[in-house]
């Protein structure tokens, strides 16, 4: 078995390295653009922290080039950025660019890093303070390793695979809570904003209040949110419609803290299917699957004709 800590350990100085290219933009006033919705934003950042992303690990693993995949929010910023004459998009790489016109997204056994340079894009915009950058590395469609790096308060989440979960060196595990009752609940409404979308989001919470949870929360990143179960912090965290650039990372952190990662339908969890339920329990995880509804999404995977 391949021991993939020299890439976790690069992986880690990566996202140290790429915060500062955050937290300089931070204060500064963005020029921002508007893709799937008002709520789906993209900024010049998510370019600057995916290119120094992907060029290090080129560089430092060019084994693993023609089967990284990389994903961004840039179906318009590639078309912003593509009028300024010093950018390039190296085809090497697979991204949500290449996504948004057409081409297969498809994890497959090789060495496989999947990359959200900035998870929070809206908190980043506004200056809310919950922004991340999340790295997950898979190989034979599981992930070994993840990181999440949320950047204004700077703690580092990690895991690799049968080696626990860490923030900043401290050892991880989620609550244990067994009674939904006695939860805090994580969550988001995300980019979706088609009435069946939001009627669902919004019943949801109505569902989960009158059980009653102790209360419910939101950060504005998943990446983020998801790690609070494995702090312990949080007892639950649902969503539907995230993709699997958002949550790679953080499931795997928040298993090896001793939380349960599955599917929304209580079957087992598919970072390809963009639904997911992270808990304290399995208990308390079938719970809310019993008790949350979902609406369509087509699946990360999914061929352009489905």
């Amino acid at each position: 078995m391949d021991d993939w800590s020299h890439c976790l350990t690069f992986g880690l100085s990566m996202a140290k390295q790429a915060s500062q290219l955050v937290l300089a933009a931070f204060e500064q006033q963005k020029e921002v653009k508007c893709k799937s919705s008002a709520a789906d934003l993209v900024t010049q950042s998510d370019m600057k922290v995916e290119n120094l992303l992907k060029s290090a690990i080129a560089n430092k693993y060019p084994d693993h080039r023609f089967c990284l995949i990389i994903f961004y929010l840039i179906i318009l910023l590639s078309l912003w950025m593509s009028h300024e004459s010093k950018s390039t998009f190296d085809p090497r790489f697979i991204g949500e660019e290449s996504v948004g016109t057409g081409e297969d997204v498809e994890l497959t056994d090789h060495p496989t890093w999947l990359i959200d340079p900035i998870d929070g894009t809206v908190n980043f915009v506004h200056r809310f303070p919950f922004v991340a950058i999340s790295i997950a590395f898979c190989v034979n469609k599981q992930t070994e390793f993840g990181i999440v790096y949320s950047c204004v308060d700077d703690k580092v989440y990690h895991a690799q695979r049968g080696r626990g979960a860490f923030m900043n060196g401290q050892q991880l595990h989620v609550s244990g809570q067994q009674d939904v009752s006695k939860c805090v609940v994580v969550t988001e409404i995300g980019a979706e904003r088609d009435d069946l979308a939001l009627s669902t989001m919004t019943s949801n919470i109505f569902r989960l209040l009158k059980l009653p949870v102790h209360g419910l929360r939101a950060l504005g990143t998943a990446a983020v949110d998801m790690c609070q179960v494995a702090t312990g912090g949080a007892d639950v965290y649902y969503h539907i419609g995230m993709h699997c650039w958002d949550i790679a990372a953080s499931a795997i952190i928040v298993q090896e803290a001793g939380g349960i990662v599955i599917d929304t339908d209580g079957s087992e969890f598919d970072m390809m299917s963009r639904r997911v339920i992270a808990a304290s329990s399995s208990v308390v995880a079938n719970h809310i699957a019993r008790v949350i509804r979902v609406f369509p999404c087509r699946r990360d995977d999914a061929k352009p004709s489905e």
